[in-house]
């Protein structure tokens, strides 16, 4: 493995995975700190700062800054999730040294002027009114706040109208001055990139990084529940599920595991099941989404409004049967589906660097990919169907939908379904 890191005096950890072999390299930093780590009065905030980063600086404008890395052949993007924030860009070898001050000048010297600011608001209300009109998307939203009701990770990433609209460059500045500090930022980079190198610009470039002082997040508390939206879509959206694993769980590797077995390609128990025998949907598939403190387990279906009654008793039985009989063929051959996903991942420098961080903000230190694999082959038939029992049995579950959802069950009734 050719990752190297280092941890700079204030806080920040360094980390390069050199691919000698590419003309170009993927860099960027990544924040702990997302959805979650917002107050009630902040909701939105942590996407529209990924917005607004871009927007100008102390000492470039918002087109300078888009012309300094298309000059070169380069790109820029970010992304919020609930639980962290990335900035990165993709160059060739010689301008890694630019992108690095790229991005830490967009992270440390944005003006967030009224003008721009109020400009990228309104572009956001059109992304969320986007999204309230994308069913597959909304769902999700639905489905969140009732797992994690009144809690900041139950919600929603974009925040809602009334919320961005009365953010302020002084609320912005405040969140990203408690939140942004330096034992909560990694810069990760891979590629054709020299790690000593990045090293020392890092450490020039985020000198004055407070160091450390950000708040821990609410601790997440799953509760199950409902939310139930009916809209004249043709097909209804439904989203049922149940509390999952942490990263740091027993069970997560599992319940990994069993997402892929119950709903993880055209081989998979509900697709073969709920689509290919009964004819009884076109999309349906399973995930498992895990936090720092907790997750959750769910399945999605989209059917017709007469599919509907008959889709969800489907469903619930393939989670029970789950519970009784997993085997070890379906097992190995998840395995062999998720080595060579993790295999393919290498073969892109962006996944590289984004993984790096992510298992650095998740797990403290870069996580060797035999050592994945060596978790994943120590899982047996007997596991998954031990964490499906606990998942599906000893739970709450939860229930979303939108669209035509007259033949939805009741919340109780899935419970009960799977308790029989």
């Amino acid at each position: 493995m050719s990752v190297e890191s280092t941890t700079l005096d204030n806080g920040m950890v360094v980390l390069t995975d050199d691919m000698p072999h590419l003309e170009s390299a993927s860099l960027g930093v990544w924040v702990k700190a997302g959805a979650r780590s917002e107050r009630k009065a902040e909701h939105g905030i942590s996407h529209l700062l990924e917005h607004m980063a871009f927007k100008g600086t102390e000492g470039r404008s918002a087109l300078q800054i888009a012309e300094a890395i298309e000059n070169v052949g380069g790109d820029l993007n970010a992304a919020t999730s609930i639980e962290h924030t990335g900035y990165f860009a993709r160059v060739l070898k010689e301008d890694v040294v630019l992108a690095a001050d790229i991005l830490s000048d967009i992270l440390q010297n944005s003006r967030f002027e009224e003008e721009e600011l109020s400009r990228e608001k309104q572009v956001i209300v059109q992304e969320i009114g986007a999204a309230r009109d994308n069913p597959d998307d909304h769902v999700f939203d639905l489905f969140q706040a009732a797992a994690f009701p009144t809690q900041p990770i139950g919600r929603t990433i974009l925040g809602t109208v009334d919320s961005v609209r009365e953010f302020s460059s002084d609320t912005i500045r405040k969140y990203m001055n408690r939140n942004y500090v330096g034992d909560h930022m990694v810069m990760a980079a891979a590629g054709n990139v020299d790690h000593e190198g990045l090293v020392e610009v890092a450490r020039q470039r985020f000198a004055d990084l407070k160091p450390n002082g950000a708040p821990a997040p609410q601790r997440a508390e799953y509760q199950g529940g409902e939310e139930r939206l009916v809209s004249d879509h043709e097909q209804a959206h439904i989203v049922i599920g149940f509390e999952g694993r942490a990263y740091n769980a027993d069970g997560f590797y599992a319940a990994q595991v069993l997402a892929s077995i119950l709903g993880g390609g055209m081989s998979s128990r509900l697709f073969q099941e709920v689509r290919e025998k009964r004819g009884l949907c076109y999309s349906v598939y399973s995930f498992h989404w895990a936090f720092a403190d907790s997750g959750v387990f769910g399945v999605a279906a989209a059917t017709g409004e007469d599919e509907v009654a008959d889709l969800v008793p489907v469903v619930l039985d393939e989670l029970k049967r789950a519970t009784e009989s997993i085997t070890e063929e379906e097992v190995i051959r998840v395995r062999n589906q998720i080595r060579a996903g993790l295999l393919m991942s290498l073969e892109s420098p962006s996944a590289r660097a984004g993984q790096l961080a992510r298992q650095q903000i998740l797990w403290g230190r870069p996580i060797p990919m035999q050592e994945t694999v060596d978790r994943i082959n120590a899982i047996t038939a007997q596991r998954v169907q031990d964490v499906a029992e606990q998942i599906f049995t000893m739970g709450a579950p939860t229930l979303a939908g939108i669209g035509p959802i007259a033949g939805l069950p009741d919340l109780g009734a899935i419970g009960d379904h799977l308790k029989r």
